[in-house]
C-alpha cells in the first residue's frame, strides 16, 4: 500500500481538499487498495474541525466527498510511515523538514513541484486569501501530476 500525506498549516483548506481530491482521484482509477491517503496541517490551531466553509462548498459544488475529515496535526511518525509526504508550501516543507531533524526525507515534496509548467511553487492558502477557486484548481493540477508520477514509479 502507498501511503500519501498531503499537509499544509491548519489542515483544514488546502490539505483537505488535496486529500478529497486525490482520494477521488485514486477511486476513479480503481486504486483505492493500492494507494491511501490522508492530510494533516503543522499547526494545532483547529485539530478536530471538519474543512474549512469554503473548501467544503468547493468540494460539494464539483460532487467530491469530504465525509469524514477532520483536521489533525502532522506528528514526527508521520514522515516515515507514509512514502509521499506533500506539503502545499515552502514554509510547510521547512516545518516538515526541522521536525525530521537529522532523518533523511527525500519523500517530502511540494505539490507544485510535480507541475513542471506551473508559475506556482506554492499553493496559496485560501484562508488568508479568500480564493478557494484558484486554490482548487492549483491542487487538482498538482493531484492529477501526483498521480501520474506514483502510478510510474509505483508500477501501479
Amino acid at each position: 500500500m502507498v501511503k500519501v500525506l498531503f499537509v499544509c498549516l491548519g489542515n483544514i483548506c488546502r490539505s483537505p481538499m488535496a486529500e478529497a481530491i486525490f482520494k477521488d482521484m485514486v477511486q476513479k482509477k480503481g486504486l483505492d487498495g493500492k494507494i491511501s491517503v490522508d492530510s494533516a496541517g503543522t499547526g494545532n490551531w483547529h485539530v478536530g474541525e471538519p474543512p474549512h466553509e469554503g473548501t467544503r462548498n468547493l468540494l460539494t459544488e464539483k460532487n467530491i466527498s469530504f465525509e469524514g475529515l477532520k483536521a489533525r496535526q502532522v506528528v514526527a511518525g508521520d514522515l516515515t510511515e507514509y512514502d509521499y509526504v506533500i506539503g502545499m508550501d515552502a514554509k510547510n516543507i521547512g516545518d516538515l523538514q526541522r521536525m525530521a531533524g537529522n532523518v533523511p526525507v527525500n519523500h517530502v515534496a511540494r505539490l507544485m513541484d510535480y507541475v513542471s509548467d506551473s508559475k506556482m511553487q506554492d499553493v496559496p492558502d485560501p484562508y488568508f486569501t479568500g480564493n478557494f477557486d484558484e486554490v482548487y484548481d492549483l491542487v487538482s493540477e498538482g493531484c492529477r501530476k501526483l498521480l501520474e508520477d506514483i502510478e510510474a514509479r509505483e508500477k501501479l
